[in-house]
């Protein structure tokens, strides 16, 4: 009982965090640490299942008093019916500190595998588009991974059949483990249900999806991210590019023609 309240918790903070979202600001610090590594059995849409390989190094941007967030994050599985590994990796990119998704799925259909993760936290959030549903999907086409649409996603899967949340005491159990079987990684998530991005793999937009507390905000493409509104008050087009020159954006990451269209 007290591990199950323990896990719950732990649960809690997670979506609290993941709701509220973190900004980088310049009290945060930045860690090193080691990884971790682990498998799990992946139960499959068609009721088969795969051994999932996962590691995950740590080390980044984090607040004070924090310890540091996952780096980058690698799974690899062999296709079923073939020989060959795949990897894909969540990685590190400097603007958001951290590895850029959360991983929430791996399925595979007529040999071709499709990934579904999360951005992991509101600067990755706002880094691939503002997704609603709260998702960004892969697919393998045989030589790398391509983002693809939701419509492109295969109504089959409806499944998240990957460990979710990986708090370090759980991904120290999972390693002693050896293999976290389906059974395990469905009783795990099934804590997580009052978020309905983790219940089944959402189709339809909707109000409230996890990232969409985090607020509109842009990079320059070099670690600094503003809030939207400090350029939609300025009073012209003028005004705003003059603000980007400011705030050192360049033409590729300044809002201001996309906010002040037809103003140039």
């Amino acid at each position: 009982m007290k591990n199950n309240q323990a896990w719950l918790k732990r649960v809690a903070k997670l979506g609290l965090i993941m709701m509220m979202g973190v900004s980088l600001n310049a009290c945060g610090g930045w860690f090193g640490f080691g990884g971790d590594s682990w498998k799990e059995e992946v139960l499959l849409h068609d009721g088969s299942t795969i051994i999932v390989k996962r590691s995950q190094s740590y080390g980044g941007r984090s607040e004070v008093g924090q310890g540091g967030p996952i780096r980058e994050h690698i799974i690899s599985f062999t296709l079923p019916n073939t020989s060959k590994t795949i990897e894909w990796k969540s990685e590190y990119s400097k603007d958001v500190g951290r590895a850029n998704f959360n991983l929430l799925a791996l399925h595979i259909l007529n040999g071709t595998p499709y990934v579904v993760a999360t951005p992991n936290l509101c600067l990755a959030y706002n880094k691939w588009g503002r997704p609603n549903p709260p998702y960004v999907l892969f697919s393998y086409d045989g030589k790398v991974w391509q983002r693809i649409q939701m419509s492109e996603l295969p109504v089959e899967f409806k499944t998240l059949n990957v460990a979710i949340y990986l708090g370090s005491q759980d991904v120290e159990a999972m390693d002693k483990k050896g293999l976290v079987s389906a059974e395990e990684i469905k009783r795990r998530n099934s804590e997580l249900t009052q978020y309905p991005q983790y219940r089944t793999i959402l189709r339809e937009a909707y109000a409230g999806a996890g990232g969409l507390r985090c607020g509109e905000m842009v990079s320059n493409g070099k670690g600094k991210w503003l809030g939207i509104g400090w350029f939609k008050d300025r009073p012209t087009y003028e005004a705003c590019q003059a603000y980007c020159q400011r705030e050192n954006f360049n033409t590729q990451h300044c809002p201001c023609s996309t906010l002040f269209k037809g103003a140039k």
